[in-house]
């Protein structure tokens, strides 16, 4: 999802900011205008575009799904507790731009709508993973137990014979 959204905040800030050409799909005057959306002043922070922004944002998303695939133990708890944290920091921001879209500029950006999908189903999926899964089963690789076993209690450790060293 993050690959997905990345593509959308790229392919607005280049075809839109860049190169100054109408998105495909995107209708002038409709309910689907991207320009109407682009072009307010939600659409930048301190001049900066929130397409460059988003991209940062799935970077940086792509960037921890790597250290949690590659990276070594103390690497991985790390990440994994990073990147819960800067998908909700993401998620929160979904619900005001989507605020803004439709009850202040009465229109929609489809490549924004993209952008927003990926967010959500990015903290989604990883919520899932972290809280239903076990926190990825405990680390990736690894079955997570199955629901009858999670109340059993560990084996007793063997007791050894009077004599036995």
């Amino acid at each position: 999802m993050s690959l997905f959204g990345l593509g959308a905040a790229l392919e607005v800030f280049f075809t839109y900011y860049l190169l100054g050409q109408s998105l495909p799909w995107c209708q002038p005057g409709g309910f689907l205008d991207c320009a109407r959306v682009l072009g307010s002043t939600y659409s930048q922070i301190f001049g900066i575009p929130l397409e460059l922004f988003a991209a940062a944002y799935f970077i940086i998303n792509l960037g921890l799904v790597y250290l949690i695939a590659f990276g070594s133990d103390r690497v991985f708890q790390r990440a994994i507790n990073a990147i819960f944290i800067w998908r909700f920091l993401g998620l929160m921001i979904v619900p005001y731009l989507v605020f803004i879209e439709l009850f202040i500029l009465h229109a929609l950006c489809i490549y924004c709508t993209m952008m927003h999908v990926a967010i959500v189903a990015d903290f989604i999926i990883i919520s899932y993973l972290l809280f239903y899964k076990g926190g990825i089963g405990a680390h990736l690789g690894s079955e997570p137990l199955p629901p009858e076993d999670l109340g059993a209690s560990p084996p007793a450790p063997l007791a050894l014979e009077s004599g036995a060293r």
